[in-house]
């Protein structure tokens, strides 16, 4: 049998790496929300673009994650 050479996940890493995908997330919801909301002076509309906001980079983070996080198995991988 062939040794695997898996590489164990620390805790810093998962820290990191979830850390980031928080930022990417939060970061641009916030800044539109509190944009509108300070532009239009109305609550509801700085909610409402916060919210489209969050799920276009729900998205974003997704495709960034599926890149670039997860590893791949490899071709002659065998259970």
């Amino acid at each position: 049998m062939t040794e695997r050479s898996s590489k164990k996940i620390t805790t810093k890493d998962i820290v990191a790496k979830g850390s980031l995908i928080a930022i990417i997330i939060s970061v641009p919801t916030l800044v539109v929300f509190f944009g509108i909301w300070t532009i239009t002076d109305d609550l509801i509309f700085g909610g409402v673009g916060g919210l489209i906001t969050n799920f276009i980079a729900l998205g974003i983070a997704f495709k960034i994650v599926s890149k670039k996080f997860v590893k791949k198995p490899k071709d002659n991988f065998e259970l």
